[in-house]
């Protein structure tokens, strides 16, 4: 195995040469005191400055929850926490949610955010759904109204009884009218920009912030798209903070002293994704047998070197309780391929890239795995700079990604009959209904009792083969302090990280 201090200079070079991109004024040097420096998940090609499109990068993410002030965010154990919303206020329907919004905050510039700003920003979300997987499309954006400066009034297409939880996925507030994206635009966030690129961000703090003081005065944010790579920033001293390291990148340092590993409990999740409308996973019986030539446990211990838990073909580590473990079983997996019409074997091709850390490990285990039951399968490795555009929700049988999404997300973008980007052409119409309906009742637990009953049928008859959920791990220096330990986009808020001196 590659070792963590193995090519040190080449890591050097590349962050000096990041550290060329753009005019900072020699700030990339800094290296003590209130200065975070901090690797993220990013492919520097694609870093954007429009916090309303398609965001690819975890980099950008980091950066406009840094800039821009959000309605909600995701709290501790699935909860949702208020963020620029200060209270919720549905009508008996469910169809007509009243939002007061905080009072006292202002964009940098000095203007006060109101409600209109809100809602030009929430409708801009919406205009370019093409690129954001649809998030705003459960809301009626033509019928909503600002009320007043500080009162919001959102119509729901149908009765929607998790409006605050969908309000989580990036509604980054921008002033009304803002037209300019060539440039990060103001906002109202616990930074603003003052150097760099989005590709290698300067940020300072933003002191007139409504919310608890940041902890440090200035972040550094750099995308880096290879985990090796964001683990020796850290290791060699160029960085404090890396973001979504390799297990084996975090086995190593925690031997340190001088190094520190922050866990995101269950959080990754690389399932194979078969699409239902093409041969031959259009039949049920070579879906089964795939699932069932899995070793989940040989696939956590070898991709996550344990860091996580074995999955059950289920899209949240809690999703339904009690469900029976799906184990492997080579001989019902042949015996199922017969039947289908494959008696002498299948040829298949699984796609994968390096995006995420063990993404193609995980493809070439399976793949041995899968020869076991008659399955040949040939490995395609595929660029990670374009993978997200040329082979998600596009190839016949891939190596996937869910970081932290919650499967009310998970099934508005990939599920549902109207879904943005139903990459396993999941489409019962019956399904969608029940969706529905559970989204339009009012009590949180028969609400969770009908979303566990569908993620179960979807287990036994959808296209994922959801082996096993994998700790996201980060990787810092002995001396960060507040780093987020939750799932998905909570772990983006890093204004309260700090730095012992």
């Amino acid at each position: 195995m590659k070792s963590l201090h193995a090519g040190a200079g080449a890591l050097v070079l590349s962050l000096a040469a990041l550290s060329g991109c753009g005019d900072d004024g020699g700030a990339a040097a800094s290296s003590g005191g209130d200065t975070l420096r901090y690797v993220a998940v990013g492919a520097p090609a694609t870093a954007i400055n429009d916090p309303h499109g398609g965001i690819g990068n975890q980099s950008d993410l980091i950066r406009f929850a840094l800039l821009y002030d959000v309605l909600t965010k995701p709290g501790p154990n699935g909860t949702t926490e208020n963020r620029l919303a200060a209270s919720f206020a549905p009508d008996a329907e469910l169809t007509t949610w009243t939002i007061k919004l905080r009072s006292g905050v202002t964009f940098t510039d000095g203007r006060p955010v109101r409600a209109g700003d809100v809602l030009f920003s929430l409708r801009r979300i919406q205009q370019k759904a093409a690129e954001n997987f649809g998030r705003m499309q459960m809301f009626d954006l033509g019928k909503s109204k600002a009320v007043d400066d500080r009162t919001v009034e959102l119509v729901t297409t149908e009765p929607y009884a998790e409006v605050p939880k969908a309000l989580e996925s990036v509604t980054f507030v921008v002033p009304e009218g803002t037209a300019k994206f060539d440039k990060a635009p103001v906002g109202s966030g616990p930074y603003r920009m003052t150097g760099g690129t989005p590709q290698h961000a300067i940020l300072e703090r933003n002191d007139k912030w409504w919310g608890p003081r940041p902890g440090t005065r200035r972040i550094e944010l750099r995308a880096v798209i290879d985990p090796q790579a964001r683990a020796q920033a850290v290791v060699s001293g160029q960085a404090d903070v890396a973001g979504s390291v390799s297990p084996s990148s975090a086995r190593q340092a925690e031997a340190s002293p001088k190094l520190k590993v922050v866990h995101r409990p269950a959080m990754l999740r690389y399932p194979f994704v078969m699409r239902l409308d093409r041969e031959p996973f259009d039949d049920p019986r070579v879906r089964e047998a795939v699932k069932l030539a899995a070793d989940r446990k040989e696939l956590l211990d070898k991709v996550f070197l344990g860091y996580g838990k074995v999955g059950n073909d289920l899209l949240t580590p809690t999703g339904a309780e009690g469900v029976p473990q799906r184990t492997r079983d080579i001989a019902k997996a042949r015996d199922l391929l017969k039947q289908a019409g494959h008696g002498g074997g299948l040829d298949l091709t699984l796609s994968t890239t390096t995006s995420y850390p063990g993404m193609d490990t995980a493809a070439t285990l399976f793949a041995r795995q899968l020869g076991d039951a008659g399955i040949r399968v040939r490995v395609k490795m595929e660029p990670p700079d374009t993978y997200w555009y040329k082979v998600f929700g596009k190839k016949d049988f891939y190596t996937g990604f869910f970081g932290g999404i919650s499967f009310i997300d998970m099934a508005r973008v990939s599920l549902l009959g109207d879904a943005p980007t139903n990459e396993t052409a999941w489409k019962r119409p019956d399904w969608d209904a029940g969706f529905g309906k559970a989204l339009a009742t009012g009590d949180a637990g028969s609400r969770r009792d009908q979303l566990g009953a569908l993620e179960r049928r979807l287990r036994d008859e959808g296209g994922y083969v959801v082996w096993g959920f994998g700790d996201g791990l980060d990787l810092s220096s002995s001396r960060v302090e507040g780093l987020p330990t939750g799932p998905g986009f909570e772990s983006c808020f890093i204004e309260r990280v700090r730095l012992k001196s």
